[in-house]
């Protein structure tokens, strides 16, 4: 039985700040159970570029998306982490839920989430493209995630990626040293623990082997933002707890654009 992986998005999260504080029970426990490496990302720490070599396995030379305009990049030519194990293996299912347009809706820029709509057609391919931007992402993470715990629990796919941004956002209006940004990586960590139950309950249940990894795309100075090169703006991260499975043996350090083919190599 090939593993099944849940790849989840959390953007602007910096990790530290969100155990310290102790409002993240899932996330630590996830850390504590799973194996955990350090990310440093790549400059401009932006979410354009980042999430580009996170989910591409390509650097910022490779893919070309430079910003979050996304203009001249090669993203055609850099198939994502659902599309290369599509491509892998053509029996693969795959979804992804995200509600920054730019990773998933084939309408507007990018997007990073290759649309393949002969495989949705087939049903091997499920997107959910929400726009956060326009309706805020506390409302709409809370949507991804109802979504999100419905597809796992009915179907399982194979290689799924689920998006949260309602820490970023809160970092960016209110910086990351008070309440506001806490309050939202507790709403987050609250959606990561319905996301687990539904791992937990299929390898029960069905004998399922999953493997559920988090990783961010950048943190913030302080007073919110980000985009340069301080330790705390390039600092990432990627926590891998298996679910009916062991851990993955994998370093302590890599770099982002490795991630995706080590979770290739776990389906292999």
């Amino acid at each position: 039985m090939k593993t099944k992986i849940l790849l989840v998005g959390i953007d602007g999260l910096i990790l530290d700040t969100a155990l310290d504080a102790g409002c993240a029970p899932t996330l630590a426990g996830l850390k504590t159970a799973g194996c955990f490496a350090e990310l440093t990302m790549e400059v401009p720490t932006l979410s354009g570029p980042g999430w580009s070599t996170l989910l591409t396995g390509s650097t910022h030379a490779e893919h070309g998306v430079r910003d979050n305009l996304f203009a001249g990049h090669d993203l055609l030519t850099r198939p994502d982490l659902l599309s290369r194990a599509y491509y892998q293996d053509q029996t693969t299912s795959t979804f992804a839920a995200a509600g920054w347009p730019p990773l998933v809706d084939p309408t507007g820029i990018g997007p990073v989430i290759h649309e393949r709509r002969e495989q949705q057609r087939a049903g091997r391919h499920r997107i959910i493209a929400l726009d956060g931007e326009t309706y805020g992402y506390q409302k709409i993470d809370a949507e991804i995630a109802d979504f999100s715990v419905y597809t796992l629990t009915k179907s399982g796919p194979d290689v799924s990626f689920v998006y949260f941004c309602d820490a970023d956002d809160a970092g960016h209006l209110n910086g990351v040293v008070g309440g506001h940004y806490l309050q939202a990586i507790a709403r987050i960590d609250a959606h990561l623990a319905r996301l687990h139950a539904a791992l937990e309950e299929r390898a029960v249940t069905r004998g399922e082997e999953w493997l559920m990894v988090l990783t961010t795309d950048h943190g913030h100075v302080d007073e919110g933002g980000h985009g340069h090169d301080s330790p705390q703006e390039r600092a990432s991260f990627v926590i891998a707890a298996g679910i009916g499975r062991g851990n993955p043996d994998w370093p302590t350090m890599f770099t982002p654009d490795r991630l995706v083919p080590m979770l290739l190599a776990e389906r292999a």
